[in-house]
């Protein structure tokens, strides 16, 4: 898994040449990874490494009340917080008095209070779970991907934003065949496949 705390790289997603009757393309955002809010909620699933301490290390699960049980300190307080957070509360509680200059590393592995929605023509309408990097392509793959009266480049993903809410029209599988810029999902979007014209 790779660490969340990664510089994102935002540019402008030129407009792809879509199929016959397709709508033109939004310039739409493209950047390396999308992930602005890294704090943990509920349900949230993550991994603690004590390196050397292999006994110590293992996979939590955010409680609701907002906590996990980690070995020797008891509770720690884990929603609200970023994985650095994290990890600096738990050195220094094993520091206090159980190890000497511990090393531990946050990596979360899902973030299941993070989701973003798939809707219209797919084979299997859901709501699915958010991970660092996802692509719109993923998003569709994971929701069963394009039923036959799909219209695959003419996907409309809708975001908000500082409380605005924006639609993209995103050749999806123009993406898929690296003909258009990458686009990048972000947690809450919503993706809606239209129905082809026949």
């Amino acid at each position: 898994m790779i660490p969340l705390r990664l510089l994102v790289i935002v540019g402008l997603g030129a407009a792809a040449a879509p199929g016959c009757g397709d709508p033109p393309a939004s310039r739409y955002p493209s950047q390396a990874i999308y992930n602005e809010d890294t704090t943990l909620d509920a349900g949230d699933l993550f991994e603690v490494r004590v390196f050397r301490h292999e006994d110590m290390s293992g996979t939590f699960s955010a409680s609701q009340e907002g906590t996990i049980s980690f070995p020797y300190i008891g509770l720690v307080t884990v929603v609200g917080k970023t994985p650095a957070q994290i990890e600096e509360d738990i050195r220094g509680r094993l520091a206090d008095g159980y190890l000497v200059n511990p090393s531990i590393a946050v990596y979360v592995k899902e973030y299941r209070s993070k989701k973003v929605s798939v809707l219209g023509e797919v084979r299997k309408p859901s709501a699915i779970l958010f991970t660092p990097g996802m692509t719109v392509v993923e998003a569709v793959s994971q929701a069963g991907g394009f039923t036959a009266g799909a219209r695959e480049n003419a996907v409309q993903v809708t975001r908000t934003v500082d409380g605005k809410s924006e639609t993209f029209t995103v050749p999806v599988q123009a993406v898929a065949e690296n003909k258009a810029p990458v686009f990048y999902m972000r947690p809450g979007d919503s993706v809606f496949v239209p129905r082809r014209r026949f």
